[in-house]
């Protein structure tokens, strides 16, 4: 990013993302330890290049913690080791999903339950584990990464969409709970955005120009463009703002 927007109050932060070391969720990492903040993430692969890359970059080394968020209770204590580390966490940033492509009558109960154990449960119980944390200090901003496919309506992933529409409605009951608590709740939903796994997989000539032209920004979008609106729902610039789902996609989807 050139010249990005700076939120002191992340200077130092507690910051756990789930997904963190490749795709948008990099971009995010990446964006965070700019901020100053003190960045730990979860992810199945080797992120061990990724780390060196942000040490280069930013002077410091974001922590690593191998997880299969699928694994509650290990994404349970990765978050306790995080917090151990780098103190109770101010900021999660529910990130990390997987919008593999299917059709509805492929779709068997063991996909199914896959789908909303990476794209939905790993969120509830994320949020779950830092929510005491937070309320204890009376403050804290979870971040949930949704997207506008359910939005479109698009077919082609249909468990995908009905997780995403489930994350939009978790963001807003949570928003509600926890708000007495100081505690904010936002959903972050971005369009097409081409990261190299989009690219390789599923971002065909045909596909990328019908989906440009339903976008007012006709231009194929970046993860770093996704990076100071996650900033923004992260830090107090956005602290009269909760239960929302804020839509970054170029001018496709509308709201208001």
């Amino acid at each position: 990013m050139t010249d990005p927007a700076r939120f002191p109050d992340l200077d130092g932060a507690s910051v756990f993302v789930t997904g963190g070391g490749s795709g948008i969720g990099a971009a995010f990492s990446d964006g965070l330890m700019a901020q100053g903040a003190k960045v730990a993430f979860v992810q199945r692969s080797d992120a061990g290049d990724f780390c060196d890359e942000m040490e280069r970059r930013h002077g410091t080394r974001p922590l690593f913690l191998p997880c299969d968020i699928t694994d509650i209770s290990a994404l349970q204590a990765a978050i306790a080791h995080a917090a151990k580390a780098h103190g109770t966490i101010d900021v999660l940033v529910n990130n990390a999903a997987n919008d593999k492509r299917h059709s509805t009558l492929e779709v068997d109960e063991a996909f199914w339950d896959w789908s909303q154990a990476i794209n939905l449960k790993a969120y509830f119980f994320a949020a779950q584990a830092v929510l005491p944390g937070m309320r204890e200090m009376g403050r804290g901003s979870i971040v949930n990464l949704s997207s506008i496919s359910y939005m479109m309506g698009n077919a082609g992933y249909p468990a995908y969409t009905a997780a995403n529409g489930a994350i939009t409605a978790l963001t807003r009951s949570l928003a509600r709970e926890f708000g007495p608590d100081g505690i904010r709740v936002n959903a972050l939903a971005p369009g097409w955005v081409f990261t190299q796994k989009q690219i390789d997989l599923w971002a065909t000539e045909e596909g990328v120009a019908a989906h440009l032209a339903r976008q007012c920004l006709p231009r194929m979008l970046k993860p770093e463009e996704m990076v100071e609106p996650l900033l923004f729902l992260a830090s107090q610039a956005s602290r009269a703002m909760t239960g929302q789902t804020l839509a970054v996609d170029g001018g496709v989807v509308v709201s208001g």
